[in-house]
């Protein structure tokens, strides 16, 4: 028998999947649970266990982690008669990988504590890519003793693995990491827009922008994107809009001013507004070539 903790998974969403499935892989125990049946099949396809609901998932568990697309989702999940913290064991961690506002994960924590569950907030970058590579940064909030108990399964999950602070402190620094990336994603939308405009050669052109000062990891990742206009998701404009408003507002209580980020939180509504939510967020490229009066290819 296996001495790792037994972990319960709440999430099969596109990064979700993926990320449970490292923890197999790094020899875990995986008992999950989601809405969609297609993934508890590809979750015991790859060795997991397919829960019916939150409670049978939770029931022997460790460790609970929590990978769903927002705050309504996560107290969903979390709060009431059938959710984690009725049924989850006294003494285990729940660890919230989701993007929610920090607010919540303080709320969430302080619930949990009356009923002996410890938490731990630890959103995620890296997108799809990065989940199934298990190379994301992972940016936590909370107590140390209880990161350093976690550390283990944050090793199967990514490489940058970084305690930030007390409870929330994980999804402030992820509000500002959805800040660089989207502001990042716009700038080489425009830049790509410009290039093709002034008839240079774009995959010459985003070959050498990568290997100077202008390259990034969003460039290196989503480069092909822009290229091909491929636009699969990998983290959708929906879930980008999300953040955008979680750090618009958190900036907002604390008086901190976003020029940039706030017009580029504009683009995004606007993605949205014109249909375009479910696809990849590197379809900021759209909303700048609607503004450069450039016909949008038409979507698959």
């Amino acid at each position: 028998m296996s001495n790792l903790p037994k972990i319960a998974w709440i999430g099969l969403g596109i990064m979700g999947s993926p990320m449970s499935e490292n923890l197999i892989k790094a020899g875990y125990s995986v008992t999950g649970y989601t809405l969609e049946q297609e993934k508890l099949d590809r979750l015991a396809a790859a060795g997991g266990t397919a829960a019916a609901s939150i409670a049978e998932a939770v029931a022997d568990a460790d460790v609970v982690i929590t990978m769903v697309p927002a705050s309504p989702q996560v107290e969903a999940v979390a709060y009431g008669a059938d959710g984690i913290l009725e049924n989850v064991r006294p003494g285990a961690l729940l660890i919230d990988m989701s993007s929610i506002t920090p607010q919540t994960s303080v709320d969430l924590a302080e619930a949990a504590a009356a009923k002996g569950v410890r938490v731990l907030d630890a959103p995620v970058s890296g997108g799809e890519a990065g989940a199934i590579e298990a190379v994301l940064s992972i940016m936590v909030g909370g107590e140390r003793a209880d990161f350093d108990e976690a550390r283990p399964v944050f090793d199967a999950l990514g490489r940058t693995i970084v305690l930030c602070g007390p409870h929330g402190a994980g999804q402030t620094v992820k509000a500002a990491n959805q800040l660089i990336v989207a502001v990042n994603i716009e700038a080489c939308a425009e830049a790509v827009v410009f290039l093709e405009k002034s008839g240079v050669d774009l995959t010459a052109a985003l070959d050498v922008l990568g290997g100077g000062l202008a390259g990034s990891t969003v460039l290196t990742r989503k480069k092909d994107n822009f290229l091909q206009r491929d636009f699969a998701p990998g983290f959708r404009i929906d879930l980008h809009h999300k953040d955008m408003g979680i750090v618009t507002d958190a900036a907002r209580t604390v008086g901190a001013a976003l020029p940039v980020g706030a017009v580029v939180a504009q683009l995004v509504a606007s993605l949205r507004a014109q249909g375009d939510g479910g696809l990849d967020h590197s379809a900021l490229l759209r909303a700048v070539e609607r503004l450069s009066g450039r016909t949008v290819r038409p979507l698959p």
